[in-house]
């Protein structure tokens, strides 16, 4: 018999956390940040639930921050187990930990400096020294690689699953003599047809699911993506203002680039400045050329052919500070692109501060935006947004495009579910919000009849395996 216990994305999109027990083994699927909600971001200041120091092992399925986050605090407080990913999570967690506690380490400063901090001092979470003792601990692993050094009888093996690059799903299996049982724990399901990914890899003989449902209750629509970038695009343009666009620097910036420039090539959209205002994007591009292999056959082709994948006529890349701040002075004919994707920290805030009052300006969101962020605010129509301590009013003009998004929609989701070629014995629905999860696990008991259950942040139940 193993346990599985909930310890995060239970009842809300972030927090990544599950922790198998297997034997005497602690095995934690991923160790994410909780963002959004006030009440969900200070978890992030509370004792982990189990010592670190008891948890063997730590299984990533990607790089976002809100599933590898919290690693740096889970070392600071004694975890010195191996961490294992894909090679290209490896590479991407090495930009993006570092980044994340940096900004951690500059929040903090910026709060004691304008006094808008309830800690006196404020400190961060963690620093860029926990988060390089964290890297030092990784052991990356292939696509397809079957590793058995966890414990006899068992293999784990990383899938594709297709929703940034080396994004997986994990595979635990059990194989004693004729007797196998599985678990697959999904991650962020991707999308079928997403620019450089490949479609969400098909599994069979699944036992167990822990399974994503970020858009359990939503479709990402019919509507021609392309068109209404383009659109907006060009609305932007006539309005002689700029198009801010918040974007997670891994995975949703890199496919921006890659759309603009198609674009550009169509002639469907005026050439504009485009600013890069992310150093972890920067350094996420660079990754992405070190990684041709995972991207899907078109995208090599491209590159075969000569292509820059990620260029556009008129890319600066903004490393420092006075870059970023020199972007100031530009009025109109540019799009800034810049993290984080749901405005709660980083260069976009200062951006935003800069050009929400502005009614000739665009912001368009082209990613999920969780409830209780920055972003979720904006998008619902708030007349202004707190930034840095300050309200700012919002005039500029706010779009949204879904079908950029990097996961699955309910639709997508169950397309993959009827692949498979037996019925699990039951599928744990988390990493969404209630309705969400709740919408989701209601399509798929009425689609399938299967066992499906959602459950509540630490609750631990017994598997057969």
């Amino acid at each position: 018999m193993a346990k599985l216990k909930f310890l995060g994305a239970a009842g809300t999109v972030t927090g990544s956390r599950h922790l198998l027990e297997v034997g005497d083994k602690k095995l934690l699927i991923d160790c994410g940040l909780f963002q959004g909600r006030k009440e969900d971001r200070l978890r992030n200041w509370e004792p982990f639930p189990v010592p670190p120091t008891e948890i063997d092992r730590v299984f990533l399925t990607h790089a976002h921050i809100d599933h590898t986050g919290w690693l740096p605090r889970l070392v600071k407080e004694g975890f010195s187990g191996p961490v294992h990913s894909t090679n290209t999570t490896f590479d991407l967690s090495k930009i993006m930990l570092k980044d994340s506690a940096h900004l951690q380490e500059e929040d903090a400063k910026w709060a004691n400096k304008r006094g808008f901090s309830k800690h006196k001092p404020a400190l961060p979470l963690y620093t860029v020294e926990d988060a390089e003792h964290a890297l030092e601990l990784f052991q990356p692993l292939y696509y397809g690689q079957e590793y058995y050094d966890v414990m006899p009888h068992y293999r784990v093996k990383f899938k594709d699953a297709g929703h940034i690059l080396g994004s997986s799903f994990i595979e635990f299996k059990k194989e004693d003599g004729s007797n196998t049982r599985k678990i697959l724990f999904s991650g962020d399901f991707g999308r079928p047809d997403q620019p450089v990914l490949r479609t969400p890899t098909q599994v069979f003989n699944v036992d167990y699911l822990v399974l994503e449902s970020t858009y359990g209750d939503r479709l990402h629509g019919d509507e021609d993506t392309d068109a209404e970038l383009v659109r907006i695009i060009n609305e932007g343009y006539e309005r002689k203002g700029v198009i801010i666009i918040p974007s997670f620097a891994v995975g949703r910036t890199q496919t921006m680039l890659y759309k603009i420039r198609t674009f550009e090539e169509k002639k469907l959209i005026p050439d504009l400045q485009v600013f890069i205002d992310s150093p972890m994007a920067i350094e996420t591009v660079n990754v992405f050329k070190n990684h041709l292999a995972d991207m899907d056959l078109f995208a090599r082709v491209e590159f075969m052919s000569g292509k820059e994948l990620f260029k556009t006529k008129h890319l600066h890349i903004c490393r420092s500070r006075e870059d970023s701040i020199a972007i100031n002075d530009v009025k109109n004919g540019a799009i800034i692109i810049s993290s984080s994707g749901m405005v709660e920290g980083g260069r976009i805030l200062h951006h935003m501060a800069a050009r929400l009052p502005d009614s000739s300006n665009t912001v368009l969101f082209i990613g999920y935006q969780a409830a209780g962020t920055r972003g979720r605010k904006i998008l619902e129509g708030g007349e202004s947004v707190k930034i840095h301590g300050e309200e700012i009013p919002i005039h500029a003009h706010i779009e949204s495009v879904h079908g950029t998004s990097g996961h699955g929609d309910y639709n997508e989701i169950l397309a993959w579910l009827m692949a498979f070629n037996k019925a699990p014995e039951r599928i744990f629905i988390v990493h969404g919000e209630e309705d969400a999860s709740a919408s989701m696990a209601k399509k798929i008991r009425e689609k399938f009849g299967w066992d499906v259950v959602v459950p509540k942040l630490f609750d631990s139940v017994e598997l057969d395996f």
